[in-house]
């Protein structure tokens, strides 16, 4: 079983969008392992954006993820990661399919409603930002 790390942001939370993305995980058979709600502060944009420092569009992308509530999640199941972003859609919610959560709520690319881990390694790095080891079951 993976692992992996989902965030419904602001825009997300503002929409009342929490249940509808937790029902779709649950419908797929992912396990919830952890859930919180929270304000993101500059400092931990920065360190869960940490590649995206310094381009041009960072300071756009830190404001809108520290404009509101967020609601972080751990899921696991087989193949987590690939299957969580399959079910999310493409960044662009332009060219997220329809069935998908950016193709079904997100109206723009850049407050897409949620972000996902991208592979193993930043599953963890973000896991490991949220979430402390005891918070996890």
């Amino acid at each position: 079983m993976e692992r992996t790390f989902v965030m419904v942001k602001p825009n997300g939370v503002a929409r009342g969008l929490v249940g509808e993305v937790i029902a779709r995980f649950e419908r797929r058979g992912f396990t919830l392992c952890g859930l919180k709600a929270l304000r993101i502060d500059r400092e931990l944009a920065e360190r869960h954006y940490a590649e995206h420092v310094g381009k041009p569009f960072f300071e756009s992308l830190a404001a809108f993820i520290t404009s509101g509530p967020v609601v972080a999640m751990v899921w696991e199941g087989r193949e987590a990661i690939r299957v969580a972003r399959a079910m999310m859609g493409v960044t662009d919610s332009a060219d997220a399919a329809p069935g998908t959560i950016r193709g079904d709520f997100s109206l723009s690319k850049e407050e897409n409603i949620v972000h996902g881990s991208d592979g193993p390694e930043s599953a963890a790095r973000e896991i490991a930002l949220f979430f402390a080891d005891g918070e996890l079951v």
